[in-house]
């Protein structure tokens, strides 16, 4: 099917919305003692998507600003040098501007903007002069890769996806059931209605002409839902041919496989071909080498496990030879882009609680590129040139220019130095404590701001979610560990089993083991910090989100008093529930290790017989609850049923409820009710 994409260099009066929202900037601030607040928190920008300009002399990035007033955020555009001179913001719109990047040789900017009423393609000058809208696709686009040439570009739009009502009964336009034959009926926080294909059109004198959908017919995804995107896209660089990442399954088939492939459509013939046939684990991040002669994507092995080691693949489009280039490596790879010898690639990877960038050669010879006590989250390299977004548990995302043959990296955005010159800064710490089977467990300790060992502080023991999630050196705006600390506790946040950073062994040990050695993980970590001085051991708490909120249900039932307070948010509370409530059944049946009726499992009666809602009995600590309705990856009802049951054995207990919030809490006013209900439960019990 050929779609129009009914396209003139529009001006940008052309179309606008009725109702234009009070332009959200920059927030003004005045931080009282040093201490940060929820307010201070979510007053901070936030740096994402940095781009070179082909020159590698400038740098494009976008910062999201936030109203609390408004209850809603605005994402700018700026550009600086990569030497830290000539920022400029070069976007002020009240609606926001995505996924920007250079085109014309670094003479203007493509984004995303939903300005006319709908998220459309725009372009403007370098210096934000002369915007125009480009595109008027009916389904609006969510992203776009323009071919090396910029004489086609990709787009994804949501298609419709599976039957209404109305399709099946037109006498029924306002009914509102629906029918459901199949699973994946629902994910994340939506039911499934539309999914995202990519299209494909040309692009000439300014305007895109017909677009092409290349999965036209097919009910798949790609990118693939929840958080994929145009990452999972790569042109060839002669523009005749387009890598994409996809899971070709529907309904129970999608629901229990990770098994995603790596395509080629080639224009001309418009065929498809399946470049990692037989490769059964979860193949994404397609990059052409330059030249064309490689092509690069992350690999894992294994199907149904989410949690695989990330590899990183390459493979000669000339013989077919496939290859892992990190087999020697026993971290994953988050992140990868090719030099311009095509020769090695710059790669993002976490080692021991540390998020850095590394090279590898197409011979396995692998360097540390940057050092120190940060998180990179992106790079983007450029004529020699890098600029990488870093964050810490003390600093939110800022930009550095990075020089790849030293290291050293150059702080070139300073879009929070404002509220951070008026903050006193917590320090983390890292500590490494025996566990009771005689491993040595990285633990991050975060100290108050003005810490004094004098003095005797409670402390709260971080349990991390995922459950296949590093605890390194990350910043949020929810589990902030200096709000924490400026709320003064000691923050005891352990890199228990069962996450990645420190080896594939490690990191497995907790599939089938939920309740188990990384429980006693949890616990040599807080009973090592509670010997110390400084910490009131009467005076502990434990929090956590997600595999994080079942851990602090765990412990509830298993604690032995050594805690006064609990916080659980979004977190599994019956096991047995949740294995037919999530939907993404391949992560229940590799973690749990299968179904509870199959009496034959003994890893899956292992899982469910560590149910927290089992040890219910045993609860004896005030504890609060917090989930949202829209989480269908682990359902309210089981924050729910953990409130009940607390309030039924007569254990002090709240709960905090979002109709309009999924496994996270992305609105801003939620986000400051969830700080200011979590730091009065903790007073209440632990001060």
């Amino acid at each position: 099917m050929v779609m129009s994409v009914l396209l003139g260099a529009c001006s940008q009066e052309t179309k606008k919305t009725d109702e234009i929202a009070p332009l959200i900037g920059r927030t003004e601030i005045k931080i009282p003692g040093g201490i940060m607040t929820p307010e201070a928190l979510y007053s901070m920008a936030r740096v994402s998507d940095v781009k070179l300009s082909p020159d590698g002399s400038k740098a494009l990035y976008g910062v999201t600003f936030i109203s609390i007033e408004q209850n809603r955020g605005n994402r700018e555009l700026f550009v600086v040098n990569t030497d830290g001179s000539g920022k400029k913001q070069i976007t002020h719109t009240p609606k926001s501007e995505q996924n920007a990047v250079w085109i014309k040789g670094g003479n203007e900017i493509a984004f995303l903007s939903a300005e006319s009423g709908s998220s459309q393609l725009w372009t403007m000058n370098a210096d934000g002069t002369n915007r125009r809208q480009i595109s008027d696709y009916k389904g609006g686009i969510n992203g776009f890769l323009f071919s090396d040439d910029e004489s086609k570009v990709l787009f994804i739009s949501d298609i419709k996806y599976g039957t209404r009502v109305p399709d099946i009964y037109p006498d029924l336009p306002k009914a509102t059931g629906r029918i459901v034959d199949d699973l994946m009926y629902k994910h994340w926080d939506e039911w499934v209605e539309t999914i995202p294909h990519p299209f494909i059109a040309p692009f000439e004198a300014g305007r895109i002409g017909e677009a092409v959908d290349i999965m036209e017919g097919e009910p798949y995804e790609a990118p693939m839902k929840p958080f994929g995107g145009i990452e999972d896209f790569a042109w060839s660089p002669d523009g005749k041919q387009v890598a994409y990442a996809s899971r070709k399954k529907t309904g129970l088939a999608y629901s229990v496989s990770t098994n995603s492939d790596i395509y080629l459509y080639t224009l001309d013939t418009k065929e498809t071909h399946n470049l990692t046939e037989g490769m059964m684990g979860y193949d994404v991040m397609p990059s052409f080498s330059p030249g064309g002669k490689y092509i690069a994507w992350i690999s894992q092995e294994r199907d149904g496990y989410e949690a695989d080691k990330k590899r990183l693949f390459i493979a000669d489009l000339t013989t077919g030879e496939k290859q892992e280039l990190t087999s020697g490596f026993d971290y994953n790879t988050d992140a990868i882009q090719w030099l311009p010898d095509g020769q090695s690639l710059y790669l993002i990877a976490c080692k021991e609680a540390l998020t850095h960038i590394w090279q590898i050669d197409l011979h396995k010879q692998i360097r540390q590129i940057t050092t120190g006590t940060y998180d990179y989250t992106s790079i983007h390299a450029s004529n020699g040139k890098m600029v990488a977004i870093r964050q810490s548990m003390e600093r939110p995302s800022e930009l550095f220019a990075v020089d790849t043959t030293t290291g050293e990296a150059t702080e070139i955005s300073f879009e929070n130095k404002a509220i951070e010159e008026q903050l006193t800064t917590a320090k983390s710490v890292a500590r490494w404590i025996k566990t009771s089977d005689g491993k040595q467990m990285l633990t991050w300790v975060i100290y108050p701001p003005d810490f004094d060992p004098g003095k005797k502080y409670p402390a709260l023991l971080y349990c991390q979610g995922g459950p296949q999630s590093t605890v390194s050196q990350f910043w949020s705006y929810r589990w902030n560990f200096q709000i924490m600390a400026a709320n003064g506790y000691i923050v005891v946040a352990p890199n228990r089993r069962g996450l990645p950073g420190f080896g594939q062994e490690w990191l497995e040990q907790i599939s089938g083991d939920y309740g188990g050695q990384n429980m006693d993980d949890y616990f040599s970590a807080i009973d090592e910090m509670a010997k110390e001085p400084y910490i009131d051991e009467n005076r502990l708490g434990a929090v956590g989100a997600s595999y994080g909120g079942f851990s602090v249900y765990w412990l509830a039932g298993h604690h032995q008093k050594r805690f006064k307070a609990f916080i659980a948010h979004a977190g599994i509370f019956n096991l047995e529930q949740q294995y037919l409530e999530t939907e993404e059944l391949w992560f229940a049946n590799w973690d749990m290790g299968g179904a509870y009726w199959d009496k034959s499992n003994a890893v899956a009666q292992k899982t469910f017989a560590n149910s927290p809602h089992l040890f219910v009995d045993q609860w004896d600590t005030p504890i609060l609850v917090t989930h949202g309705e829209l989480d269908y990856r682990i359902l309210a009802s089981q924050g729910m049923s953990a409130f009940n049951a607390a309030k039924l054995r007569g254990i002090p207990a709240r709960m905090l409820i979002y109709p309009d919030e999924n496994h996270w809490v992305a609105q801003p006013q939620n986000g400051i009710l969830f700080q200011r209900v979590f730091f009065d439960w903790l007073d209440k019990w632990l001060k």
